[in-house]
């Protein structure tokens, strides 16, 4: 079995050797594989010599993560610099954390527990903390030590857990302020010093700035799974494939004139090639399902004018963003508000009623909300359960509700649930029996009753927009994953059309970049402060 890195150590050992040339018989093959290639006999090309507009992908690790990255090119954020800030939220509170890092840690921390020495490391101690140029005290708190690399970090680190009035808070971080080499942190930089430190990789710290910001009971899963790094050990996993592929097609520009090398090399790389397009088509189909759990899904409130629309935004956001008036046509704009269904993040939209506008204000709030049902995600039809035989309820019923469940004219369904409010003025039999509906939920804003059923029933078509963080594969929640994955499902492609191996293997390590660059490694600065602006100041 060869190994990803022989080819390399072999090189060395024969050194540079010059190109040869063979003629290629006469009958030329059809299939443009890398397989077909063994056949030609093609030129063959040494890798170095190949020139591409492609720069070359950083080396991904196959072992450990090590303890210092060079994947964005820069040194460790303010090297040689030791930073604080307060890490827990502002105002007043029972206890504040504020947090030092750097190679000044252990001074800071002296200075302000002075004559003690540093607590052991990473247990909690009690000490009176004083100002090291008046001698004041300032508090008794808490303070920890974690000296590096056994930190979040990877330099050393204090912690100090003080009360939370505004005065303790402000007289510490002076304090600290007055030692000699430290200064303030910049939004992020705790974060920042551990991704350049190896500590994280860019997935994680996308999942750790998720968990930071996430406000539903789904969002929190999918940050946790992603702060624990299983998108990055996915992407490592797909990068160790490629690096393999990769070792077989440049072992056969280099020996494939030689006998010792083993039978179907190149038919052993191109059917990696091809599990690995399998995946990646899979995860891009499923891309939009993380995008919707880390932003919200859209879903739109519609129906005829006095149907309950908004008293049902009112009623899912629990609080008055609409304003409910019997008189027709209350609502002429789009009215947004997030809202947590069932454990799930959704933009809420309420909606003008869809009939023919009885003026230009109306009519422009009707073309609004036929737009927003355009770019729903799921759509909540609701009808007036004791009026289904009016002309707007079945024009309604004809123009949105039936389309929705047949499908859009290219071919993509929206998901829809048919509510039938007011409940509580249906007669004991329910429903108008002669009405031909879809399946419909019965509900009553006024009452409440049937809104467990509407909220099981947006669980589960929430769970399939958005996927089921607690199950399956790790979903992609940014647009710079997806964009990543499909340009290294892109150059695989360039790999199976290419008619030389060189060109080929330059396919395989533009293919492997995409994959290195999604968890951090070759990425450029400017794509580093997008992502790490996300972070308050202490994180």
């Amino acid at each position: 079995m060869w190994r990803g890195l022989w080819t390399l150590v072999a090189r060395a050992a024969r050194g540079p050797r010059r190109p040869q040339s063979v003629h290629p018989p006469a009958a030329e093959p059809t299939s443009g594989s890398t397989s077909a290639l063994r056949d030609r006999n093609p030129v063959i090309f040494r890798p170095q010599t190949l020139q591409s507009v492609h720069p070359p992908a950083a080396e991904l690790p196959l072992g450990p993560r090590p303890c210092t990255r060079q994947g964005s090119g820069a040194p460790a954020p303010g090297s040689g610099a030791t930073v604080f800030a307060l890490s827990s939220g502002q105002g007043r509170c029972g206890i504040a954390v504020i947090r030092t890092s750097g190679p000044a840690s252990g001074q800071a921390l002296r200075s302000l527990t002075a004559p003690r020495d540093l607590p052991p490391a990473r247990k909690a101690c009690l000490r009176l903390l004083s100002d090291p140029r008046s001698g004041e005290p300032l508090d008794r708190a808490l303070v920890l030590w974690f000296p590096g690399p056994q930190s979040f970090t990877g330099e050393d680190c204090a912690e100090f857990h003080v009360h939370g009035g505004p005065a303790v808070v402000s007289g510490v971080l002076q304090a600290l302020g007055s030692v000699p080499g430290l200064r303030p942190a910049e939004a992020g930089e705790f974060t920042r010093r551990a991704f350049a430190l190896g500590k994280l990789s860019l997935t994680e710290v996308e999942g750790l700035a998720d968990l930071i910001h996430a406000e539903t009971e789904a969002q929190r899963r999918q940050a946790l799974r992603q702060l624990d790094g299983e998108l990055s050990h996915l992407c490592r996993g797909w990068a160790e494939t490629l690096t393999k592929a990769l070792a077989h097609v440049e072992a056969y520009i280099d020996f494939g004139e030689d006998d010792n090398l083993e039978e179907g090399i190149l038919d052993r790389a191109d059917s990696e090639v091809r599990e690995l397009e399998v995946a990646l088509g899979a995860h891009l189909r499923d891309a939009r399902r993380g995008q919707r759990l880390r932003s919200g899904a859209h879903v739109v409130v519609a129906g005829p004018p006095n149907a309950g629309k908004s008293s049902l935004v009112n009623l899912l956001s629990r609080k008055p963003v609409s304003i409910v008036s019997p008189e027709p046509g209350t609502t002429r704009d789009v009215l947004e508000t997030p809202v947590d269904l069932a454990g799930f993040p959704a933009l809420l939209s309420d909606t003008a009623g869809l009939r023919e506008g009885v003026g230009p204000v109306e009519q422009e709030g009707v073309r609004r909300a036929q737009k927003r049902l355009e770019q729903a995600d799921l759509i909540l039809a609701v009808l007036d359960a004791s009026d289904l035989a009016s002309p707007s309820s079945c024009n309604f019923l004809d123009t949105v509700v039936m389309p929705a469940g047949a499908g859009s004219p290219n071919g993509r369904s929206q998901r829809l649930l048919l509510v039938l409010n007011k409940s509580d003025l249906l007669p004991a039999g329910g429903p108008d029996p002669s009405a031909d509906l879809p399946p419909y939920l019965l509900l009553s804003c006024l009452t409440g009753e049937g809104l467990d059923g509407l909220l099981e029933a947006l669980r589960k078509e929430l769970a399939a927009l958005c996927g089921d963080p607690s199950t399956g594969p790790p979903l992609l929640t940014r647009a710079r994953h997806q964009h990543h994955l499909q340009g290294c499902l892109d150059a695989l492609g360039h790999y199976k059309q290419a008619k030389d191996l060189a060109l080929a293997a330059e396919a395989l390590r533009v293919a492997r970049g995409h994959l290195t660059r999604i968890t951090g490694g070759g990425g450029t600065e400017e794509i580093l402060d997008i992502i790490f602006q996300d972070f308050c100041v202490g994180k």
